[in-house]
């Protein structure tokens, strides 16, 4: 590959698609930790409460009228930041999905 294509060594992989790569001896691990803490920021949830679990077993998903209207655009590029996650997060897919 290296006589059809320009190649250059830049080291160690560390960060790739918002993915914090670590390579190690005993195996390779990723981790969103910055990815997160950026969607948050993007998001303006930087304050937000966290909970121990994603989602609570009594929700009910629904339109209510009494509440104020969501702006839609918002909302898909939370979700969509959210299903990116769970490439690293297999606890929150169901909650997402359901979210989705």
């Amino acid at each position: 590959m290296g006589n059809e294509l320009e190649m250059s060594m830049m080291g160690e992989l560390n960060f790739f698609l918002g993915l914090h790569i670590k390579q190690t001896s005993s195996g390779t691990s990723i981790c969103q930790e910055k990815y997160t803490s950026e969607m948050l920021k993007k998001f303006h949830m930087v304050d937000s409460k966290p909970i121990d679990t994603p989602m609570g077993i009594n929700s009910k998903m629904g339109t209510n009228e009494a509440d104020p209207l969501v702006n839609q655009t918002m909302y898909r590029g939370i979700i969509g930041s959210l299903v990116y996650l769970t490439a690293s997060r297999p606890d929150i897919v169901f909650s997402v999905g359901m979210c989705a």
